[in-house]
């Protein structure tokens, strides 16, 4: 019995990426009321923009999706479909997700893989499959005036794609099972994706870090830290909440108003 050949798995796992990617192109030329030509080359951009990017940097000759026809015709029949079925309804909204969910799955895979087989270490290699997974979608975004979803305020996007990649390597350089691999991070994608897009998970937010602006004092005399804060004032921040400069007269009434507060609560004990 002859054995299954790895490469050919991969290549039949990439020509349904392109395919499902190039539904997605299609989906948004049809929201955007393009006409044929605008389904194409959305389904085209979409489905192998982000190998062709991969290919380029590998530097590996050609990219791929030139020298196999097999890529082109799986976007323009994508673009066919997608031109002719609706895909505007419930159900084929929550099958795109899903769809393109596996997609992602199947792109870091194989960018992972790839770049892996020729050497590269496993975080440039991970990014790469990431490149593939995201690449023609941030593309097709650009193209049509959009802030690309990888950029953040979306549910997670990339990030599920770097944990395909990272799978990927576990199976390939530690199991040396890529056919596994390809397998395990496709169903992860798929799975993870459309949790994180049901439940609306996101990164976080970025923070508001104030830092105080630092001020040069001179002082002669030890005072602990526990009598300054005690006072109401802790050097080191000169303005008020409306950034004015403090002056003396407001130290003096704030550091009256805390002592008849403490008076207050002794002859109230």
């Amino acid at each position: 019995m002859t054995e299954w050949d790895p490469s050919i798995w991969f290549r039949i796992v990439d020509v349904g990426a392109v395919v499902t990617n190039g539904l997605l192109g299609g989906a948004l030329a049809r929201a955007f009321r393009f006409d044929v030509v605008g389904f194409v080359v959305l389904a085209i951009v979409t489905g192998m923009g982000g190998g062709i990017i991969r290919d380029v940097l590998l530097n590996t000759g050609f990219p791929i999706a030139l020298t196999d026809g097999g890529y082109w015709i799986a976007a323009i029949v994508a673009s066919g479909l997608a031109y002719t079925i609706d895909l505007g309804t419930r159900w084929a909204d929550r099958t795109l997700i899903l769809v393109d969910f596996i997609g992602m799955g199947c792109w870091a895979a194989t960018g992972t893989s790839k770049s892996l087989a020729l050497g590269l270490h496993w975080i440039p290699s991970v990014m790469l499959g990431v490149t593939t997974a995201v690449g023609g979608g941030v593309i097709r975004d650009v193209m049509v005036n959009r802030i690309p979803s990888v950029l953040g305020g979306s549910s997670l996007y990339a990030t599920v794609a770097v944990v395909g990649g990272l799978e990927m390597v576990v199976f390939s350089e530690f199991l040396h099972r890529p056919d596994a691999g390809m397998a395990v991070s496709i169903l992860t994608c798929g799975v993870v994706g459309v949790l994180a897009r049901w439940r609306n998970w996101k990164l976080p937010e970025p923070i508001d870090l104030k830092v105080p602006r630092p001020r040069l004092t001179l002082s002669f005399g030890s005072r602990s830290r526990r009598a300054r804060r005690m006072e109401g004032w802790t050097p080191g921040e000169p303005l008020t909440k409306n950034l004015e400069a403090v002056t003396e007269e407001q130290i003096q009434a704030h550091r009256e108003k805390k002592r008849r507060r403490l008076r207050r609560r002794r002859n109230g004990d």
